[in-house]
């Protein structure tokens, strides 16, 4: 599972300069969770993370590799819930070590989208959460009734990670979250675009994909991602080289 490394490796290399805050991840430091969505009304609301004109990216990478990915925990770059006064900038990545996944490619893939889905299953206290996969983006509603009770990005972060690691695959998590406004997010939706367009790929090689880039309407995404181009021509019996 090295498709993604690259990926994984230019997002540690857009946040290298800035300074990150780091929790540990403990199963007794989970906020609350209630169990299905709640509805924060904007009345109720402290704030919005990643609102409409804000800069915002979500998404989840994939690896092997227990130097990518070396251990659980939480990271944030910027200010924590606490600090932050008014509707901001956010960001959310997941990089997830996984073991090796048994059976076809149809059964990795399953098993990789299965794994990502987790966080559809995550449903904090005072939290609302709406993803947009086609934008890439993630925008939060955090209630000032959690704020009262404590409610973190170390807490959250714990939550999100005790989800994940419920699948037997997932060896180790790391959630990052971001709200510091000197980020490139525009750079980060294009690594979250990237990271969308790797697995949909995968899609589409389990189809039978031609082999002519040439005609390839992922021609595009076999350039850019490392790996993709090797992955694609190793599938089935293709002879035909680039």
């Amino acid at each position: 599972m090295e498709l993604f490394n690259p990926l994984i490796s230019d997002t540690r290399k857009l946040l290298g300069s800035y300074s990150g805050k780091n929790w540990s991840y403990s199963p007794s430091a989970c906020w609350r969770d209630i169990g299905s969505s709640e509805l924060v009304l904007q009345r109720d609301a402290a704030f919005e993370l990643g609102a409409r004109g804000r800069g915002s990216a979500n998404y989840v990478l994939f690896t092997s590799s227990p130097d990518l990915v070396p251990e659980d925990r939480v990271v944030l770059y910027g200010p924590d819930l606490k600090d932050i006064k008014n509707d901001c900038d956010f960001a959310r990545i997941v990089l997830l070590r996984v073991g090796v996944i048994d059976g076809d490619d149809e059964n990795v893939y399953r098993v990789l989208k299965d794994i990502e889905f987790a966080k559809y299953h995550v449903f904090p206290e005072g939290y609302m959460v709406r993803i947009s996969p086609e934008s890439f983006r993630e925008q939060v509603r955090v209630s000032r009734d959690a704020l009262k009770k404590g409610i973190s990005f170390g807490t959250l972060g714990s939550s999100y990670i005790k989800e994940y690691k419920k699948d037997p695959n997932v060896l180790s998590a790391e959630v990052i979250f971001i709200t510091d406004p000197a980020v490139d997010y525009k750079a980060l939706q294009e690594l979250a675009k990237k990271s969308t367009a790797a697995i949909g790929t995968l899609t589409h090689i389990l189809e039978g994909l031609p082999t002519d880039c040439s005609v390839c309407s992922l021609k595009d995404i076999c350039d850019e991602v490392e790996g993709m181009k090797e992955l694609h021509f190793g599938v089935g019996s293709k002879e035909e080289k680039h």
